[in-house]
């Protein structure tokens, strides 16, 4: 089954799209709306994107880029990250890395290195990539992307902020292949209003149903300032007639926007 990513090679998206499509079938792309535009226009029949790193929280671009689209959700995919120091020796000045790698090694690297220029490029591979291709820099990345015949060295393993730093992954398809069957449900809500009360009334539902939601997050809508979007994950699928109940009152409240059932999917841990 071909699917699409973050690239380059050897990126933690790349780990975890490796959970669904066989290596010589994963294509990259260099941001998240690119991944999710691919595959809801058919061009692949996977898309894994990055939604929450136990750290630095949600990836607002996918979070964005999930209520822009029409695809589906149908697997989730939790991978630990482990965060290492790559170069080509000690002499660099410049660390570069994905912006939320560097954010999750925050305390590392004001201790070592404080003086080091830090910066944000669109992948860690691609940040060891520019390592590999110029000494004054080192990237940061997974430990497994240094070796003998690249010219890279692990200079520091497992140099992130916390032991247990996680991310989780979506794996996304076109909206056809959508599920209701799964332990987890991922929903947009756009209630398109905003009085007191307003939030609260969209969670009842769930809390009145003994439904529990492992997040609830909200983004802006582009539509007007003070006007949100906002993300649900529960625990149910949208098989169980309780989630319909449910959803059918949340749809009531949100009727002059819209809700959108991304799927139900069951969780997969790689562990590498």
């Amino acid at each position: 089954m071909a699917a699409v990513t973050l690239g380059p090679e050897g990126t933690y998206s790349h780990r975890a799209a490796s959970a669904i499509a066989d290596g010589d079938e994963i294509a990259f792309r260099q941001s998240v709306t690119s991944i999710v535009d691919a595959v809801a226009s058919r061009e692949y029949d996977r898309g894994v994107i990055p939604i929450e790193n136990s750290i630095e929280g949600s990836v607002t671009e996918s979070l964005d880029a999930l209520s822009e689209y029409n695809v589906s959700v149908v697997r989730e995919i939790v991978t630990p990250i482990r965060h290492a120091l790559l170069a080509q020796g000690d002499g660099f000045d410049t660390i570069a890395s994905h912006s939320q790698a560097l954010a999750q090694c925050r305390t590392y690297l004001e201790s070592e290195y404080p003086s080091a220029t830090l910066e944000a490029v669109a992948s860690t591979a691609q940040g060891v990539e520019f390592a590999r291709e110029d000494a004054s820099v080192a990237g940061i990345g997974h430990p497994a992307n240094a070796d003998q015949n690249n010219g890279l060295e692990v200079l520091a393993e497992d140099i992130q902020d916390q032991d247990s730093n996680a991310t989780r992954f979506f794996a996304i398809a076109p909206t056809d292949d959508r599920s209701t069957g799964g332990g987890k449900t991922s929903l947009v809500v756009y209630p398109n209003a905003n009085y007191p009360g307003l939030l609260l009334e969209l969670l009842e539902p769930f809390a009145e149903r003994d439904i529990n939601l492992t997040r609830v997050e909200s983004r802006p809508s582009g539509e007007r300032l003070g006007d949100y979007v906002f993300h649900v994950d529960i625990e149910a699928g949208l098989y169980e007639s309780r989630t319909e109940d449910a959803l059918e009152d949340v749809e009531s409240l949100a009727e002059n926007g819209w809700v959108k059932r991304l799927g139900s999917y069951d969780t997969e841990h790689v562990v590498e």
